[in-house]
């Protein structure tokens, strides 16, 4: 169970789109108010994972990497990374 709220929340939820491959997962992100905590599988930290991953290394998504969208969503790339390897590894 994870938190995502604020800015982290809001960044994420701007790449939903390259989650359509997911089994429902955008919907899940779409649709994600931030206000408890979200059950996530394995397979969708994965998924969220490789979609930061990718989102982080846009340089047309993110020009500035010391802009606030950027940070957040960095460090929701931390926290899913030790989500996953405290659960699954």
């Amino acid at each position: 169970m994870v938190l995502i709220s604020g800015k982290e929340l809001s960044e994420l939820q701007r790449h939903t789109w390259s989650m359509a491959e997911a089994f429902g997962l955008d919907r899940r992100i779409e649709n994600y108010q931030g206000t408890h905590p979200i059950g996530l599988y394995r397979w969708d930290l994965d998924c969220l994972i490789d979609v930061i991953d990718i989102a982080l290394d846009d340089q047309k998504e993110y020009p500035d990497k010391n802009s606030k969208g950027y940070k957040a969503l960095k460090e929701l790339h931390k926290r899913l990374k030790n989500e996953y390897q405290m659960n699954f590894e």
